[in-house]
């Protein structure tokens, strides 16, 4: 594992990129990125809601070189091919040009959809992650997949598209409303369970007081989560191997969020999703007894749900990971846990046993 500090941050070797994580990194992004990105323009895309917040730090980083704001509504619902169309028709009507790089400001709708207009623009043009979100900053940003959804499902179109720096300043978590910090902290948890007993437990004790303003529990947890998905993606970055560990809890925390129309977050969604699929590995024999529980408790301390909302179909939900992009030759498979620590992928399972476990779910509410 490349770690090494340099002014206060840690910078984490990912693959071909480095992700650089500390406090204040905002004001010296323009520093990061003229080296890894050099440009003869650049462009911002941003939400409407954080451009405001943090796009004037982002822009008095770069000095003379300067970037032009492009905005999307927030939200999942905007993840979509109309709005990379019209963030594409914006950039050629302005006139950028390969010499031109993407800088993401944002969570990971905005990750995704200008990770994927630079992929795709001038058959691809460089851009940099600067996450602003938890979730954003452990998962989203590191890997190099982009993409939109689809009224079939989530990222079903897309491509991998490695960024030049991921830029992850915790100061601005402090604007972050709890129940996003929530939701990326789902992610962390998901971690642990698929690689670092330790960690997980580290996260445990720390609950509840990591969400205090300035938790000095939350910059250790970003990085280790970073490492672990960091040496995951090294090994395997087109998830055709151990990569497909970091999907436990997305198959049915997927459909879950996209048969809630997205009101239910992505962190959220995976919650319930983690839970639900290690009842499904105890109940197939591959998972350690007890496991489902202490996820349990663990993300209901953390306060995420664990239950399918009473209001969803479970057969709905089943119907749903059909048009998963983890399904293979019509079936679908899942990645569990052995036990807190170790993850099996691959594994895969009765329609039968899935259905039982979502609406036994269904039925606790």
């Amino acid at each position: 594992m490349s770690t090494a500090t340099h002014r206060e941050a840690v910078v984490i070797a990912v693959d071909s990129y480095d992700a650089h994580v500390g406090n204040g990194l905002l004001e010296r992004a323009g520093e990061i990125i003229r080296t890894v990105a050099p440009a003869h323009r650049y462009a911002i895309i941003s939400d409407d809601t954080v451009a405001p917040l943090y796009a004037p730090r982002l822009r008095a980083s770069l000095g003379a070189a300067g970037a032009e704001l492009f905005t999307i509504p927030p939200g999942e619902a905007h993840k979509t091919r109309e709005q990379w169309a019209r963030l594409t028709d914006a950039l050629l009507a302005a006139g950028f040009g390969r010499d031109a790089a993407i800088l993401a400001l944002g969570g990971g709708v905005v990750g995704d959809l200008a990770g994927f207009v630079a992929a795709t623009y001038m058959r691809g043009i460089p851009f940099v992650q600067l996450p602003t979100t938890l979730l954003a900053m452990i998962d989203a940003s590191i890997g190099g997949k982009t993409g939109v959804d689809t009224v079939a499902g989530k990222n079903l179109v897309g491509a991998f598209h490695r960024p030049r720096a991921v830029i992850a300043d915790s100061s601005v978590l402090a604007t972050l409303p709890a129940n996003h910090l929530r939701s990326g902290l789902a992610e962390a948890i998901k971690h642990g369970a698929i690689a670092d007993a330790q960690y997980y437990g580290s996260i445990e004790r720390a609950l509840p007081s990591i969400f205090a303003p300035h938790a000095e529990e939350l910059l250790p947890l970003i990085a280790r989560s970073i490492e672990i998905k960091s040496s995951i993606v090294r090994q395997d970055e087109r998830e055709g191997g151990i990569r497909r560990n970091l999907n436990f809890g997305h198959t049915l925390g997927h459909a879950i969020e996209s048969e809630s129309g997205y009101t239910l977050l992505h962190g959220e969604a995976i919650a319930i999703g983690m839970v639900l699929e290690t009842t499904l590995g105890e109940a197939l024999g591959v998972t350690a007894p007890g496991s489902a529980a202490r996820l349990r408790d663990t993300l209901r301390t953390a306060g995420l749900p664990t239950t399918v909302p009473g209001s969803l179909d479970p057969m709905r939900i089943l119907a749903a990971t059909r048009s998963d992009k983890k399904a293979r030759e019509g079936v679908v498979e899942y990645a569990l846990i052995a036990e807190i620590g170790r993850a099996i992928a691959g594994v895969r399972a009765p329609d039968e046993a899935a259905l039982a476990v979502l609406t036994q779910s269904a039925e606790t509410q």
